[in-house]
């Protein structure tokens, strides 16, 4: 009988896992040397300076790669492409380049590492990402394993801000892949994302009549109630079974304390599991402007649902099990969660794409100074993602 430890894939992850330690330090260097760019969404040359990074070294390995600067802003996004066959792309490796960090915030709290953790702008969210898809397909090359498979990578430059001019771009790539793994951060314990909810945002603009809050109030209508009234209604749309949430989150009214205010304004974050919702909640808005509560108010709503659901269907689910087995094979407890937060991968799955998210690097905080990667998880999730590629390419 032949032990666990003599089977082929313990052979072959026994070979690769010490390539990639081997390789440890410099995924490392190369930390420390992409989170030390600041590349906030409206950092063109931050970002394209990442690109650049990663341009070089796919080249290096054999990959067609090109930047293109996509939209009326020139948004620099990274793509690059292995294909050896006309045939739909294997794999779709998506990812993004900038952060939400302001220019100057390297400076004050560059790549730094304590207790096993790395710390820096965009350490996570995504930039440890990034390199997990150098690292694998580096180590897929070396292993002799990249020429059985047909990958693209697509690293885009304004996720951040909701990916306007590169989601078009995002959904054809998508559409002409099997496949799409997002290195969003994994969140500690080894969980991944099967399922996002989507959302847009909502203002509700009130006009009313300006009078003097004392003499003549009778004279006015106040913006600033009716605004009230309609963000009750709105609340009201929390109370469902479908998990859609209505926010109010920021509200603007009013200049003096003695003037009846004449405009009141309110944003709403909508975040819809079922792209049902979407028609239900554009046609509440449309309706709230129809229907004031103070006589001679009148309402304006802009905006609406602009990014799509993530839903795991079948096809995403039996992915995951190659996921998920290929995880628990090499010793990783492997869950997944659903989220509220949107990513990129809401836009492949809409496209039709299988898509796993969380396939990054493990670590949390996102948005915020105290944001981490674990280091610990570097080698692991490296190792992961090119054996599920290899049980890929070994498929056909």
């Amino acid at each position: 009988m032949v032990s666990q430890a003599e089977t082929p894939f313990k052979k072959i992850e026994s070979i690769m896992k010490h390539y990639i330690k081997t390789r440890h330090e410099k995924f490392i260097t190369d930390f420390e040397t992409i989170v030390n760019i600041d590349s906030s969404s409206d950092n063109k040359d931050g970002i394209e300076r990442v690109a650049r990074f990663f341009e070089n070294r796919f080249k290096n390995i054999g990959l067609d790669t090109k930047i293109l600067f996509l939209g009326e802003e020139k948004v620099p996004c990274l793509y690059a492409e292995h294909r050896p066959s006309k045939k739909p792309f294997d794999i779709m490796f998506l990812g993004h380049m900038d952060t939400v960090f302001p220019t100057g915030e390297v400076e004050k709290r560059p790549f730094s590492i304590k207790d096993n953790k790395a710390f820096g702008p965009g350490v996570c969210d995504m930039k440890g990402g990034l390199l997990v898809v150098l690292h694998v397909l580096e180590t897929l090359k070396h292993e002799g394993i990249l020429d059985s498979l047909s990958v693209c990578v697509a690293f885009n430059g304004d996720e951040e801000t909701g990916s306007n001019a590169s989601k078009e771009w995002i959904m054809s790539t998508a559409e002409k892949s099997r496949r799409t793994f997002v290195f969003e951060p994994c969140r500690p314990g080894y969980r991944f994302v099967l399922q996002r909810k989507g959302g847009g945002w909502f203002q509700v603009i009130v006009k009313g009549q300006e009078a003097h809050a004392g003499a003549d109030p009778e004279k006015g209508i106040n913006a600033v109630v009716e605004l009230a009234h309609q963000i009750v209604k709105i609340n009201q749309l929390n109370q469902n079974k479908v998990e859609t949430t209505a926010q109010t989150t920021v509200i603007k009214g009013g200049d003096k304390v003695n003037i009846i205010p004449n405009r009141a304004e309110a944003w709403v974050d909508v975040r819809i599991l079922k792209l049902e919702e979407k028609e239900r909640i554009e046609t509440f808005f449309k309706t709230l402007a129809k229907h004031p509560y103070l006589k001679g108010s009148e309402i304006t709503i802009q905006g609406g649902i602009n990014r799509p659901p993530m839903e795991s269907g079948d096809a995403t689910r039996k992915l995951w099990e190659l996921v998920q087995s290929t995880g628990k094979k090499i010793g990783l407890p492997m869950e997944w969660i659903s989220t509220g937060g949107c990513s990129d991968g809401n836009y492949t799955s809409a496209a039709g794409t299988p898509t796993i998210d969380g396939m990054g690097i493990v670590g949390a905080n996102s948005h915020r100074t105290d944001e981490y990667a674990e280091l610990g998880s570097i080698d692991n999730m490296v190792l992961l993602v090119a054996q599920v590629c290899r049980a890929i390419g070994e498929k056909g």
